[in-house]
């Protein structure tokens, strides 16, 4: 993958499904991540050359994204996800709620995954705490799925992560 395409624009990517809801809501119930991951990613992954293996990686990397807003959990405002496609590539666009004091915290942990110790704070993160930190969660993503991620801010109080994931080229 070139830098051009890491960093396609939207356009480029044909929209595939979105939801929205109210933050309070999806914070009610801690089963809601799985429950929206799973969903999601039994509908996108259909048409994928291993539908079933394909569905499992996707839910598991947006269930991990879900939880970070969910960890999060600022109740006001609305939660919302995109999935996009371009060729192997599912892009995801999660917009949350997020104080102006976690802002730095994302920027930091999203510039982790760009670095070129991400594998050894990986290993360090993984070996050293007793339950995955939300950074720890986007490395994973970078590390095992080889994913892009970026953080796009929009006016306060939400922000968006923009997560590109190559899953049909890790399954088939």
């Amino acid at each position: 993958m070139d830098a051009a395409e890491k960093e396609a624009p939207e356009s480029a990517f044909e929209a595939l499904l979105q939801f929205d809801m109210e933050m309070g809501a999806f914070l009610s119930d801690w089963h809601h991540c799985d429950q929206l991951a799973s969903f999601m990613a039994r509908m996108i992954s259909h048409n994928r050359t291993d539908p079933v293996r394909h569905s499992n990686f996707f839910s598991s990397a947006l269930n991990e994204l879900l939880e970070m807003s969910f960890r999060g959990g600022s109740p006001d405002g609305r939660i919302g996800c995109a999935v996009y496609r371009r060729g192997p590539t599912e892009r995801v666009k999660l917009t949350f709620p997020c104080p102006p004091g976690q802002r730095q915290f994302y920027r930091e942990a999203v510039s982790k995954t760009r670095k070129g110790n991400a594998y050894a704070r990986y290993l360090d993160a993984i070996s050293t705490d007793l339950a995955p930190s939300r950074d720890a969660v986007l490395l994973d993503l970078a590390i095992n799925f080889d994913a892009e991620v970026r953080l796009e801010e929009n006016d306060p109080p939400s922000i968006t992560l923009v997560v590109d994931l190559p899953l049909e080229g890790i399954v088939s």
